[in-house]
């Protein structure tokens, strides 16, 4: 269980960084106080831009890192630079001044490369933890322990913005600022136990030193080969790439649209950390749910409802219903995560697991490329946010029917053949 715990601990870890600061304070403070003055559609793409620009770079990197990091036995290593390159970026936020919207940009796109990137070898060291029977179970540890983490931290970020008198803060801002610092130092703590104590096991096919890159490259196009003919994982990660897609855009644009709608940014800061709250036990019943109706199932159920609160966000009018849509939200978002997580594991070679995993997330970035891509020219086009945030449907009504000739046991079936 401590093997279990310690690898859980890392979504404890980053999760402050998709909340606080992708999710939280860097869209507030990009449209607010680096983006002073400027038009408010305009300020919606350039956030827009800024993180697929990110997701792009991400994309490229990931099959490629995950390959070498699997002939050189190095998932920990790369895990720790990238970590590291995240909490250095991201504490740096905190020194960028009003107005200064490229630098921010630029320091932002760098941490979340940092960011994504490390989650690549998170992911495939669960192999190092779980069997195939706990997979989903430990894979929403992962997830609800993330909220939790993400939750805390920024409660407490929230309560220093609502309150910068209580901790000696000159006003909102400075507070806001500090949080990315708070982020940083988080994230460094409890990164920790991954480090010390989940194993690396050998595989028996590592390459010493410089040789594992080109003998990395010759892996990634073995295994993009060996991928299409893999029908099951080749059409997996084409469902997965359209539903999540919605996903990670409503996650970071999430709080731009209701200030675009005319919200007070504090109230749309509170109901996103009601998501965090909601998702911590979510995640749980979610995994549970996997092993109760099949995990196929379960996604089906979480993209279900993502279409019906994208829907319902055409017609939002008040906070209040702001409110509804991140407690339903919240009740999926780390389940639809954790199980698709789970669901892959099922269907890869646990030998190629870093690889593997770096087409998944290459794929989830280049997702990441198109949805607020979508969001922001729709938004500019139209200077309609409501119609840009319907858009979103699209996607996850077009992930869900590719899912629908994704075979399990086939898959599983490739994935031993495959050892």
């Amino acid at each position: 269980m401590k093997k279990v715990l310690s690898w859980a601990f890392y979504d404890w870890a980053n999760s402050a960084f998709s909340t606080t600061v992708m999710a939280g304070f860097f869209p507030v403070l990009f449209k607010e106080y680096w983006s002073h003055g400027a038009d408010v559609a305009e300020s919606t793409y350039k956030l827009g831009m800024a993180n697929s620009l990110a997701s792009v770079i991400v994309a490229v990197m990931a099959p490629v890192i995950g390959a070498i990091a699997d002939r050189g036995g190095v998932k920990k290593k790369f895990l720790f630079y990238f970590a590291l390159m995240g909490v250095v970026m991201t504490g740096s936020l905190y020194f960028v001044e009003m107005g200064n919207w490229a630098l921010a940009v630029f320091i932002y796109v760098m941490a979340t490369v940092g960011f994504s990137s490390g989650n690549v070898f998170y992911d495939s060291l669960i192999f190092e933890v779980a069997d195939k029977r706990s997979m989903n179970f430990v894979s929403a540890l992962g997830y609800s322990l993330g909220y939790l983490g993400g939750g805390v931290l920024f409660s407490i970020n929230v309560w220093m913005v609502l309150r910068p008198e209580t901790f000696g803060l000159s006003g909102m801002e400075e507070a806001k600022r500090l949080a990315f610092v708070m982020v940083a130092v988080w994230w460094a703590v409890f990164s920790i136990p991954i480090l010390l104590f989940v194993p690396e096991s050998k595989t028996g096919r590592e390459t010493a030193g410089w040789r594992c890159i080109p003998q990395g490259f010759a892996q990634l196009k073995s295994t993009f080969s060996e991928a299409r003919k893999m029908r099951v994982v080749f059409l997996f990660l084409i469902a997965y790439w359209l539903y999540i897609d919605g996903v990670s855009t409503i996650i970071r644009m999430a709080v731009n649209f209701g200030m675009d709608l005319g919200f007070d940014s504090s109230k749309l800061i509170l109901a996103l950390l009601v998501t965090q709250f909601v998702g911590f036990p979510a995640a749980i019943v979610m995994g549970k749910m996997g092993d109760w109706v099949g995990t196929k199932k379960a996604i089906y159920f979480c993209i279900g409802v993502y279409i019906a609160v994208t829907i319902y966000a055409m017609f939002l009018d008040s906070v209040k219903g702001f409110y509804v849509l991140a407690v339903s939200i919240g009740l999926v978002q780390g389940g639809v995560q954790s199980l698709s997580r789970s669901f892959y594991t099922t269907i890869i070679p646990k030998s190629k697991s870093a690889e593997f995993f770096g087409l998944y997330n290459m794929l989830g970035k280049f997702a990441a490329v198109l949805g607020p891509l979508m969001i922001g020219w729709v938004s500019l086009l139209t200077g309609n946010p409501r119609l840009s945030i319907l858009s979103l449907v699209l996607l996850f009504a077009s992930g869900a029917v590719v899912l629908w000739f994704v075979n399990e046991e086939e898959g599983r079936r490739m994935a031993e053949e495959l050892e």
